[in-house]
């Protein structure tokens, strides 16, 4: 089993008008085959605690720590982070002019397990994993997220966690701008991934509906760069029901 583990973080960002700090101390212990939930208002810090797991430069850890099974994440660079086992679906994928989608799937395949897939074998596995995710195989031909629709662009992140088969993977708003179809077949999609693995899901969402598909195990509630509360599914169910606003008034008077 492996652990992620997250220690009193805290991080800021440059501006230009100074120095922000956004996360303020977050604690939080991700297994192997767990789901985590991260729920909260804009701004609350979400997706920066996303993007400094994955090694964004933009920001700056001030203290506290990420280790993975008690290896220290910090002291990698990104492309060791990815070796280690850390994945980031991203909430806005950017486009890779002149890349195809099947170089670069087997060129980020190569990099993280430090040789070449099986031809044979590998083509097997995307065509699989594409079927399961409803993609036309002339997708594969295709530059990466160039002319996608945000459906396109979100299968392509899961079609990479289902064939890189990381230890923890970060999905930041995977559901936002997705159909009630496309949402069905990317929450598939994940599942699958971690049926087949020990896969840890970090799942960074402001909606509910996605949990309908993707059980979580814990929900934390980020307020202010905080963990407001922490709990079940349940959690989860109250907050549909009820909003932020509690948290967000507890916030103000602090």
């Amino acid at each position: 089993m492996s652990v992620l583990e997250i220690r009193d973080l805290h991080v800021s960002v440059e501006t230009d008008q100074g120095t922000k700090p956004i996360l303020r101390g977050v604690d939080l212990t991700l297994n192997s085959n767990e789901t985590h939930a991260i729920m909260g208002p804009n701004g609350s810090g979400k997706s920066t605690l996303a993007y400094t797991i994955a090694g964004h430069p933009k920001y700056t850890v001030d203290s506290g720590s990420i280790t993975l099974d008690g290896e220290d994440v910090l002291e990698m660079s990104v492309d060791e982070r990815a070796r280690a086992g850390l994945f980031l679906a991203m909430q806005y994928p950017v486009e890779i002019p002149g890349v195809t989608v099947s170089n670069f799937l087997r060129t980020a395949k190569t990099a993280i397990d430090g040789e070449a897939p099986a031809i044979r074998t590998w083509i097997k596995e995307v065509r699989t994993a594409m079927d399961n995710l409803r993609m036309d195989k002339v997708f594969a031909e295709r530059n990466v997220n160039e002319g996608f629709s945000g459906g396109e662009k979100k299968r392509h992140e899961i079609l990479q966690l289902e064939l890189l088969k990381p230890k923890f993977a970060v999905l930041d708003e995977t559901d936002s701008g997705l159909d009630v179809d496309a949402l069905k077949i990317v929450s598939e999609g994940v599942n699958r991934a971690q049926e087949n693995t020990d896969l840890g899901v970090l799942l960074i969402t402001h909606y509910t509906r996605i949990l309908r598909y993707i059980k979580p195990d814990h929900v934390h509630v980020f307020v202010n760069g905080k963990v407001a509360e922490q709990g079940g599914p349940e959690l989860a169910d109250r907050l549909e029901d009820e909003g932020y606003d509690r948290y967000l008034q507890t916030a103000d008077q602090a």
